[in-house]
């Protein structure tokens, strides 16, 4: 099998041409592509510092960076759990939910113009494709992490 072929070839491409055309957008508005992302996953409750690393696939240093920033620029705040204040919670400021609001409008435009392109049996077949490959990813990752040696 050609390299071009590959699952991860197609995938890594299509991700790339996205990042740069949602680079571009968040450039627009003066942020950056992290930012709006966190910004589409902070909803109206709150979300505890804690897990916005792992849904974004960032580390807790990158993060704190990220989330200085978006505070430095009054897009978030912090707030300490009242049952415990141990776990912080981040909320969108007015600023935060007005560029929110911008940044899902791009994301639903841009899949409104795929959804043209692309039949429902496409799209579904491509939900189901990438359900298949995250599986396997995490069936993999649990093997490869099952062989290694345990620290000492």
């Amino acid at each position: 099998m050609n390299i071009e072929q590959t699952v991860d070839s197609h995938l890594r491409s299509t991700l790339f041409a996205m990042r740069r055309m949602y680079n571009l957008l968040a450039a627009q508005n003066g942020i950056t592509q992290g930012i709006g992302y966190a910004l589409v996953n902070i909803g109206k409750d709150g979300v505890p510092a804690t897990k916005i690393a792992p849904m974004m696939g960032m580390t807790s240093s990158s993060l704190s960076r990220l989330l200085k920033k978006m505070e430095d620029d009054k897009l978030i705040y912090r707030k300490p759990e009242k049952e415990d204040k141990r776990v912080v919670r981040i909320f969108l400021t007015e600023d935060g939910y007005t560029l929110r609001g911008k940044i899902k409008d791009v994301v639903i435009d841009f899949n409104e113009r795929l959804h043209k392109k692309i039949s429902t049996q496409d799209f579904e077949a491509f939900v189901r494709m990438t359900d298949i490959i995250k599986e396997q990813v995490k069936d993999d990752v649990s093997e490869f992490t099952s062989l290694q040696p345990s620290p000492k």
